[in-house]
């Protein structure tokens, strides 16, 4: 046998059983970096309960109308029509008569549905699709003031006021309109004598009532100004609402099972009960931002107010989009909340535009800013595909949100001091053994989310994910960068 042949020393692979092997704490890659659950100011609720005391509202805001579409053709509840704020006071016979008149419309993009200076009288649901809203600027060029959007309603002013209309309505998609003219709801109220005086007496309370409320719906504070003398001065009150909205902590549980004789004999170096604890804590609080974005009850993409929700112009995040977002939440916007997808959406744009956004710091990692306001990635603002098995392309939200009490904005909220807690209002308790010697361990972690004012809050919707720009391959003076841009 040849001498380099022979086993000279020992093998690594022997030698390694005499090693100390260096070892890490489990990893999980479901574990992200909830900035979330940072930035949010979280406030203490005794007794569980957390109550929104807000001022009155007089005048009902517009709401966004449910509407279903089945085999084409569209329809809604009847109570729904009082989601329009000119016919939230009328009696249940006439808004039973006038949904019965209702006609599904499809009309094809870019046919106008209401011309300025024209009197078109008729009453627009829009089931699905956009229009955008046009009106003459002082030098003769056409302004967008408003893109309306699925549940979204226009022309109700003109039905009842019969004076040609200021304003021009046009499809921008494809689109399912649900539609009421003014000859269907005079036809309407000549069904019964009584029908047109409840009528007419519900528009004029309305129109009334707008007058002595501010944009937002409450009583205007009966002021007086200026240096006139023998002036009375008025009096006046802030009356509060009546059934103000309270919110409950909910709560996240699971039962955490570690069996006896494994947390006695394989702790060293890693205690096993710790290691399971943590990484059920880290599900627990990836659940809990899920929660604080997507519950039905207390979510943000389900609390904000239909006034403060846009939709994109284009179905790409521009810039324009974003500065729309910012003039909505424009009493200090705290943050921006998107899904990483639908920030590298909006980098695209401002690539496309030449215009970077700026990158700050944010506990020690680097994001994106827009207008100073940090752009900050979470992926439980989640993107709803056509395709099962792609969950990354499609449609998502961007957020904007103000935060703090003092600033009647978006606050977390919370209750320390449980007993068994390891973290605030996130506590452990021992259920005892079974016969088979494996402990349980009961894990809950109370939380909740609420909206102080409805303008703390703006939602972005509509936001495709998907598209992508071709840059054309530019040889100019003999420089070519190699990358085709």
């Amino acid at each position: 046998m040849s001498d380099n042949l022979l086993q000279r020393s020992v093998t690594a692979g022997v030698a390694r059983n005499l090693a100390t092997t260096t070892k890490t704490a489990p990893q999980m890659m479901s574990i992200t970096p909830r900035w979330l659950l940072r930035l949010l100011p979280w406030v203490q609720v005794d007794g569980g309960i957390y109550r929104v005391n807000r001022t009155r509202v007089e005048l009902p805001k517009a709401q966004r109308i449910a509407v279903e579409i089945s085999a084409g053709t569209a329809s809604f509840a009847p109570e729904a029509l009082r989601s329009v704020p000119l016919f939230s006071r009328l009696p249940d016979a006439i808004i039973t008569r006038m949904v019965q008149r209702v006609k599904t419309e499809n009309v094809s993009l870019g046919n106008p549905l209401i011309v300025e200076g024209e009197d078109l009288s008729k009453f627009f649901i829009i089931a699905q699709g956009q229009v955008e809203v046009l009106s003459k600027g002082a030098h003769g060029s056409d302004l967008r003031i408003a893109l309306l959007t699925e549940g979204e309603y226009f022309g109700e002013g003109d039905l009842v006021s019969g004076r040609p209309s200021d304003v021009t309505v046009r499809t921008i998609t494809p689109c399912i309109l649900l539609t009421l003219s003014r000859r269907d709801l005079e036809a309407v109220l000549a069904e019964a004598p009584t029908l047109s005086e409840h009528f007419r007496r519900a528009v004029e309370e309305h129109f009334e009532l707008q007058s002595v409320v501010n944009r937002y719906g409450e009583r205007n504070i009966d002021l007086v100004s200026g240096f006139a003398e023998n002036v009375e001065i008025p009096e006046t009150f802030v009356d509060y609402s009546a059934q103000p909205r309270e919110y409950s902590l909910s709560a996240v549980q699971t039962v955490v099972r570690v069996h006896t004789r494994v947390s006695d004999l394989y702790n060293d170096p890693y205690d096993q009960l710790q290691e399971q604890l943590r990484l059920t804590i880290e599900g627990i609080k990836e659940r809990q931002e899920w929660e604080l974005i997507n519950s039905q009850k207390f979510g943000l993409l389900h609390s904000a107010d239909p006034a403060m929700r846009i939709s994109t112009r284009y179905g790409t995040p521009t810039p324009d989009d974003l500065d729309e977002l910012l003039a909505l939440v424009w009493k200090k916007p705290a943050f921006l909340l998107a899904h990483p997808k639908a920030i590298a959406a909006f980098e695209r744009e401002c690539t496309w535009r030449g215009v970077p956004p700026v990158t700050a710091n944010l506990f020690g990692s680097p994001v994106i800013t827009w207008r100073g306001v940090p752009l900050v990635p979470c992926d439980k603002l989640e993107v709803t595909s056509r395709y099962q098995s792609n969950q990354w392309l499609g449609k998502t939200s961007i957020l904007l949100v103000r935060v703090g009490e003092a600033d009647q904005g978006v606050v977390g909220l919370h209750q320390t001091g449980i007993p068994g807690e390891l973290m605030p209002s996130l506590s452990a308790r021992l259920m005892g053994l079974d016969a088979l010697g494996v402990a349980s361990y009961l894990l809950t972690l109370y939380f909740s989310c609420a909206v102080l004012t409805d303008d703390a809050l703006g939602i972005l919707e509509n936001v495709e994910v998907g598209y992508y720009h071709a840059y054309e391959h530019r040889e100019s003076s003999g420089f070519d960068n190699g990358l085709g841009i």
